[in-house]
C-alpha cells in the first residue's frame, strides 16, 4: 500500500576496509589501512538547506533519447510516446541541448560567484549500444546527479537506477568520486539490480492519466518487487530523518535496502502523495529549511499531519508559470518548485518563475535568479540538475 511504513530498525553491520593502492591525488588515501574519517573532508551535508559550499552540477553534453521501453513509457506522459519511439537511442535535438549547455554553464558561473565550489562530470558518449545478459540498450545522460547520487553525512551512496537507459550512468561520476574517496568520504554503491525482464511489469496498463491515477492509488507501479532499485532523487532529506517515495522507479525492496543500511542513525520514513506518476520527489514535496517545506498542491501528501504535528510551516507554491507549449519529454511544469537552497536565506528559482520568486520573497528569502528553461525539457530543475556535497552544518533531529 502507499504510504506503508516498515516497522523495526536493523542495525548496519559494520565491515572494515583496506587501501589497496596509494592514489596520485595530493590528497590521497595511503596503501595501509584507511584511518578515520579526516575532520577536512570535502563531503558532509545532512540537509537541503544548510549553507552550500561545494556541489556536482551535470552535463547535457551527448544527452540521448533513452529507447521507448515499458519503464521509459510509464514515466512519460502520452503526447511525448512518438517522440521516443522516433528517437530512442538518438541525440536530443542539437539546437535545444546547445541551449540547455549554455545556461548550465551559466548556472555554474553563477554558484561559482556566490562562492560554492562546483565539480562536474565526466562527458560520456551515451549513444553507445551496450549489452547485459538481460538486455540491451544505449544510455541517457550524466545531467541530473541528484538521480543517482545520494549524500548522507560524509557517505556518497550511488543509486542503482531503474532505468535500462541509465544502467551505466555511474561511470560518469566514478572520477570525482574517487577523488573523495581518497580525500576520506565514505562511498557506497547499492546492489546492481540485472533488470530483467521480471523487475518490470511488462503489462502495465497505461493507457490515460485516469489510468495513472487509478493504478497508484492502488499502490502499483512499473517496478516489481523483483530486486531492490530506487532512484537517489526519490529520497530526501532533513537531519536524521529521510522521506522517500514508492516510485515507479524506486522499489519497497529498494527502500528497506536504504532504512538497513542506514540506521540506527537515520530514520528512514515512506510517504506517498495523490501522484498519478510518481517519480522522483523534488517537484512534489521539496524541503527548504528546518521546519518549512513546499508541498505540491496538485500532489498532496498524505502524511502531512507528520509535519503539522511536528511544528512545520507547509507551504503551496503558487502555478508554474511555464507555457504548454514548451516541451517537457520528462518532467512536469511543476519543476518550478525545484528549487536549490544555498542556504536558508538563499535560494536559487526560475528566472521566468516570477510568482514562486515572490513566494520566497515574502518568506525573507533573497531569490538568485537563473534561466534553465532549456534544461528543464531534459528533466529536471536546480535540485536535479545538482548533488550536494559539502553543507556547513552539523547532524541534527527536526522530528523529536
Amino acid at each position: 500500500k502507499l504510504g506503508r511504513v516498515f516497522t523495526g530498525w536493523v542495525q548496519r553491520s559494520f565491515q572494515s576496509t583496506q587501501a589497496a593502492t596509494a592514489s596520485q591525488n595530493s590528497c590521497a588515501a595511503a596503501d595501509k589501512a584507511s584511518s578515520p574519517v579526516p575532520k577536512d573532508c570535502p563531503v558532509c551535508s545532512y540537509n537541503e538547506w544548510d549553507p552550500l559550499e561545494e556541489v556536482i552540477v551535470g552535463r547535457a553534453e551527448n544527452a540521448c533519447v533513452p529507447p521507448f521501453s515499458v519503464e521509459v513509457k510509464a514515466n512519460t506522459y502520452e503526447k511525448y510516446w512518438g517522440f521516443y519511439q522516433k528517437f530512442g537511442g538518438q541525440s536530443f535535438p542539437k539546437d535545444h541541448l546547445k541551449k540547455a549547455i549554455s545556461e548550465i554553464e551559466e548556472m555554474c558561473n553563477i554558484l561559482k560567484k556566490e562562492g560554492v565550489i562546483v565539480k562536474r562530470p565526466d562527458p560520456i558518449d551515451w549513444s553507445v549500444k551496450y549489452k547485459t545478459p538481460d538486455f540491451e540498450s544505449t544510455g541517457l545522460y550524466a545531467a541530473m546527479p541528484r538521480d543517482i547520487l545520494l549524500v548522507v553525512g560524509n557517505e556518497i551512496i550511488e543509486a542503482p537506477m531503474a532505468w535500462r537507459a541509465r544502467f551505466f550512468e555511474y561511470r560518469a561520476y566514478r572520477q570525482i568520486i574517487k577523488e573523495y574517496f581518497n580525500c576520506g568520504a565514505k562511498w557506497t554503491a547499492a546492489p546492481k539490480p540485472t533488470m530483467a525482464d521480471e523487475l518490470y511489469d511488462q503489462d502495465y496498463p497505461i493507457r490515460s492519466v485516469e489510468d495513472r491515477h487509478e493504478l497508484a492509488a492502488q499502490g502499483k507501479f512499473v517496478t516489481t518487487e523483483f530486486e531492490p532499485c530506487f532512484d537517489a532523487a526519490d529520497f530526501i532529506r532533513a537531519g536524521r530523518d529521510i522521506f522517500v517515495q514508492r516510485s515507479q522507479v524506486t522499489n519497497y525492496m529498494g527502500i528497506e535496502w536504504m532504512r538497513r543500511h542506514l540506521a540506527p542513525d537515520y530514520r528512514v520514513h515512506i510517504i506517498s502523495f495523490k501522484d498519478p506518476n510518481p517519480m522522483h520527489i523534488d517537484a512534489t514535496f521539496n524541503i527548504i529549511g528546518p521546519g518549512l517545506v513546499l508541498s505540491n498542491p496538485d500532489r498532496p501528501c498524505h502524511q502531512i499531519e507528520l509535519f503539522k504535528k511536528a511544528g512545520w510551516t507547509v507551504i503551496r507554491p503558487p502555478l508554474p508559470l511555464i507555457p504548454d507549449d514548451h516541451p517537457l519529454w520528462m518532467s512536469s511544469k511543476w519543476l518550478s518548485m525545484n528549487v536549490l537552497m544555498l542556504d536558508e536565506k538563499r535560494v536559487m528559482v526560475d528566472a521566468n518563475e516570477t510568482s514562486i520568486q515572490k513566494m520566497f520573497e515574502d518568506l525573507g528569502i533573497s531569490t538568485i535568479k537563473v534561466n534553465i528553461r532549456h534544461a528543464n525539457s531534459l528533466g529536471g530543475g536546480f535540485h536535479c540538475w545538482t548533488c550536494d556535497i559539502r553543507r556547513r552544518g552539523t547532524l541534527q533531529s527536526y522530528f523529536d
